[in-house]
Parts: structure tokens; sequence; C-alpha cells
């Protein structure tokens, strides 16, 4: 159907992310440095997004697109506050059911992977930044409470992503004003990588930032 629906200019988009935060939808994410329009069902055409951009990069456009489709949305709403939307019911957490955890989440920012974030990004300011692997998260217990409290998160994994994270790491280093960096990796030798390209980047910034690495071992122990 022809409708109004959101534009990006890619090349005016400084992929600072405040547009994400703006679309109550969803409809919109960070992608290789980017704004982008993700689905066209999730978007009212309304544009509040509009005056979030401080680049002038979004605009109003009519053309051919899915319609709005208020329930996905409502539905993916819920999903993410973790509600399921047709039983009206609460997500149980582990402490709901007997397992001694906070349940508290202490992320402040998005998103968290290093290949959408923005390079210039608020969240690194004077920021103590935490780098984490992947699969730490998953093994290490406490970890919301031991590492992501009070940091800036950046989770990334090479072998998955299958990219070199040392250029994007050197423009962060470079370019912000961070007071320190942690990185969690597991034991595993592909961990190595990742370690080896922080310490790279490190290098290549020409920055002294403290840096700070623990490893987590496969049964969930800080090594």
């Amino acid at each position: 159907m022809l409708r109004k629906i959101v534009y990006i200019d890619e090349p005016k988009c400084n992929g600072c992310g405040i547009c994400v935060a703006a679309c109550h939808e969803g409809a919109m994410a960070i992608l290789d440095g980017k704004a982008k329009l993700l689905r066209d069902d999730y978007c009212d055409g309304l544009g509040n997004c509009l005056p979030a951009c401080p680049q002038g990069a979004i605009t109003i456009i009519e053309r051919e697109a899915l319609p709005y489709d208020e329930a996905a949305v409502a539905a993916s709403q819920a999903a993410r506050q973790g509600v399921c939307p047709g039983r009206r019911m609460r997500v149980i957490t582990p402490s709901e059911n007997g397992t001694p955890v906070s349940g508290t989440s202490r992320l402040r920012h998005w998103p968290v992977q290093l290949k959408l974030v923005p390079i210039n990004a608020p969240s690194f300011t004077d920021a103590d930044l935490l780098i984490a692997a992947d699969c730490t998260a998953y093994a290490y217990g406490r970890f919301h409470d031991d590492f992501i409290k009070e940091r800036t998160v950046l989770i990334a994994c090479p072998k998955l992503d299958d990219t070199d994270y040392r250029g994007k790491l050197t423009e962060i280093f470079r370019t912000n004003s961070l007071r320190s960096i942690t990185l969690t990796r597991m034991e595993v030798p592909c961990c190595g990588g990742l370690e080896q390209m922080v310490r790279d980047a490190l290098l290549y910034s020409g920055k002294t930032i403290p840096l700070d690495i623990k490893v987590i071992s496969l049964d969930g122990k800080i090594m």
C-alpha cells in the first residue's frame, strides 16, 4: 500500500542512535554505524524520531510499504518487557524459582554489540569501558553485578561476527575520554584473538588507558 513512512538519508547519519531510542515501536536499529529502518510494518509514519535526529537525516516520505501492524508492535514491546501478551503472564525470573540472584539489570545504555555501536556514542564519555566476549555473561553467574555495574558495555566475538575489530576499537579508544578498560574473555583459544585485538587497538590509539583482563573458566570461575 502507498503510505507515509520514515526515510533515512544515510550519508547524513552519524550513527548516534538517538533516533533508535526515540522510536517506541522498535522499528529502527544501528547497523554498520548507520540508522536503518528494519521493518516497514513497525513504522507508524508519525515521525517521533524526526526531532530527535541532530543531523536532520530523517524525513517522512510516501512510498509503497507494508501497512503498520499495531498488534505486532504491541507483541514486540511486551516481549521486550518480559510479558506474554496472549496470556498476560509475567516471565518468571530465576530468583522467583528459588535461585539466589538479584535479577537486577545493571545495563544503562543501548546498543551494546561492538559492530552496532557508533564510535562517538555518548555512553563513552568519561566511561569505564567493559569489553565482554559473548560467552562470558552466560558462564559467569554474577556478571551484571560484578562487571556490568557502572560500566559502559561492548560485547563481541570475532569468531561469530567474522570481523576484525582493531580499526573500530582504535577509533573508540582514540576519540573518547575513557577512564579504564576491562576485558572479560573465556579461557578458550578463540577468545585470545579478542584479547589481542584489544591490546593492538590500545597500542594503535596512542592512548594510555588502564587495561584489566579477566579470564573466565568453563565452569564459571575467574581464573
